[in-house]
């Protein structure tokens, strides 16, 4: 009799794995669908460009410090080499530690980049929870998501479009 239960048990809980309901969305697809990210990118493009020149202009003074040192060098007494040396390391030291300012892990680009575009992804992300509430749907995946990788997905489980439209945008062709 246990057996019985147990197969029967082990059967309809088998069942119920065939009926969860998968689907994805592409990500990646989604927001360039999104003006508010769109503006978001070219927002942080500029700042970029805009730090990258400020550091080129500081690595530019440097090089021609160093330059100007090489030419002067064989006429500098031991003690004017020395301070002219310090001063170009000291420049260097200023150039990379503005460039850590700007653009490392917890530098102002990286501060902006969360800033600007989380509250985008966190509206997506709520969109697309929403959307497989009322779809009934079990499980989305990302297809853009490089951690997760599908070898075929049927594009009828395609989701994008219709969370691009769920934003109250019209999907089309994306650069």
């Amino acid at each position: 009799m246990k057996k019985y239960i147990l197969l029967s048990l082990l059967f309809f809980t088998g069942m119920g794995a065939f009926a969860q309901k998968f689907a994805y969305v592409d990500t990646e697809y989604i927001l360039k669908h999104l003006p508010e990210y769109k503006a978001a990118l070219n927002q942080l493009n500029v700042s970029s460009e805009q730090f990258q020149k400020q550091l080129d202009v500081k690595f530019s003074v440097i090089d021609g410090m160093y330059k100007a040192y090489q030419a002067d060098q064989v006429l500098l007494t031991d003690d004017m080499r020395k301070r002219r040396e310090n001063d170009i390391i000291e420049k260097e030291k200023e150039a990379k530690e503005f460039q850590r300012q700007k653009f490392g892990s917890d530098g102002d680009l990286f501060q902006s980049r969360v800033k600007l575009l989380n509250p985008i992804q966190e509206k997506v992300s709520k969109t697309i929870a929403d959307f497989a509430k009322s779809k009934g749907l079990d499980f989305i995946f990302d297809k853009s998501s490089e951690a997760t990788m599908m070898i075929y997905a049927s594009s009828n489980y395609d989701l994008s479009k219709d969370i691009v439209i769920k934003l109250g945008y019209k999907p089309g062709k994306v650069d």
